[in-house]
């Protein structure tokens, strides 16, 4: 995507709208134990600069925190999960990329601690895979 590219995306029930300007990162698939109970499979993330990120509605927009400086934030109305933030690195925020309007032009590189991966869990050919965050 080019930096001048906007992308807009939504909950569910419309209540937590959001514009992106500029490039998107490509999908990483994480399949972490946290990831997948928050979004009832593998969290497929995008990710941008914090100040890219504007949000256009947010009255239903709840942040749950699993762990110490891990945030998860969702629609508290519908349950969708939108994103992922750490406060290690607060000048980033993962998108949940079904959240996007399409088309996004975007792609899936990557698959992080696909040690937890689900039972069930297909494995995708052609991603760069990692057991555990850091490998």
């Amino acid at each position: 995507m080019d930096d001048d590219t906007t992308t807009v995306g939504r909950c569910e029930c419309g209540s937590v709208r959001y514009r992106v300007t500029g490039s998107l990162r490509d999908v990483i698939n994480c399949h972490c134990s946290r990831c997948r109970r928050f979004t009832g499979h593998h969290m497929a993330a995008t990710s941008v600069p914090a100040d890219r990120l504007h949000l256009l509605s947010s009255e239903t927009l709840s942040w749950y925190q699993p762990a110490e400086g891990v945030h998860y934030g969702f629609c508290r109305r519908c349950g969708s999960s939108l994103f992922w933030k750490t406060d290690a690195n607060s000048s980033s925020v993962s998108i949940a990329a079904g959240t996007l309007d399409q088309p996004t032009g975007l792609r899936t590189t990557t698959a992080w601690w696909v040690s937890d991966a689900a039972d069930y869990h297909e494995r995708q050919a052609g991603l760069t895979e990692h057991l555990y965050d850091g490998d």
